[in-house]
């Protein structure tokens, strides 16, 4: 089936089409309304050296890094996310999900922090929690390990908590597959609709014809039981040309039987053989 017939088909049958659509289309809708949007805000944070690994560099926190900044940043995103922490964060007022984690593709202890819901202001003080709570849990870590004040890890934020913007990507995906979902069924329903009409039409035609009115069953039983020409035996041929011709009276007519044995015709010498057949 080519693409021209499918449109024939789609046309033949647009009674069976069109409410499909329609019932896609409003299908598509009440996927629209139903799932909402979400929002997310997200912002940056960066770990620093203490003041006194940044005495050697007039006190300067970006020119002193060390490799101990990430795992320390690594650290912290793992607490931020752990559930303790997500309860501490819904005390406070905080609403949404949320996500620490190390910046992709960082070159050094940077950690972004995220905050999803399908509620914006609410995004976006939400996300301001979460940046002062994750302050506060580094400075919680360090004073359980009696650190000093002037040795303890540093944060500053890099990117402060931006307005949210809306994720329309799972719900365009929703309404995608419920739109695919109703076309699928509707052109299904449309070539189900076609076998069956198509199915009937060759039993229509195979059914015997019926018979013409007025006409008694019996000539019509007698016309149905009645042999081809090509298949009467040569009697019947016979019986339609006539009986035979009979003999004419007065005349006898004698009949010569042929011979028990026929008689053995004699060599060219008039001799027989020994074995009773003659010579050739």
């Amino acid at each position: 089936m080519d693409l021209a017939e499918i449109f024939r088909v789609m046309r033949r049958r647009w009674y069976v089409l069109l409410p499909g659509l329609l019932l896609t289309a409003a299908l598509t809708v009440a996927v629209a309304l139903l799932v909402p949007v979400t929002y997310q805000s997200q912002s940056t944070v960066v770990l620093l050296n203490s003041q006194k690994a940044t005495v050697a560099y007039d006190g300067n926190p970006f020119l002193s890094t060390q490799t101990s900044l990430t795992g320390m940043a690594d650290s912290l995103a793992r607490n931020l996310n752990s559930d303790g922490s997500l309860r501490e964060l819904k005390s406070r007022g905080a609403s949404g999900t949320f996500e620490a984690k190390l910046a992709d593709n960082a070159q050094g202890p940077l950690m972004w922090l995220t905050v999803t819901g399908t509620d914006k202001a609410g995004v976006l003080a939400s996300d301001r929690i979460l940046t002062a709570y994750a302050e506060e849990r580094l400075e919680q870590f360090q004073k359980q390990q009696s650190v000093t004040p002037k040795a303890m890890i540093r944060m500053t934020t890099v990117v402060p908590p931006q307005n949210p913007v809306a994720q329309t990507k799972t719900r365009l995906e929703y309404m995608v597959m419920a739109g695919g979902l109703g076309l699928v069924l509707s052109l299904v329903g449309v070539f189900w609709v076609e076998a069956r009409r198509r199915s009937r039409t060759p039993a229509r035609e195979a059914a015997p014809a019926q018979p013409a009115a007025g006409e008694p069953a019996a000539e019509q039983t007698m016309a149905l039981r009645t042999a081809p020409s090509w298949s009467r035996s040569a009697d019947s041929r016979a019986a339609e040309n006539g009986p035979p011709a009979q003999p004419r009276a007065g005349r006898s007519v004698m009949t010569v039987e042929p011979s028990a044995e026929p008689l053995d015709e004699e060599s060219t010498h008039g001799q027989r053989s020994h074995t009773g057949q003659r010579h050739r």
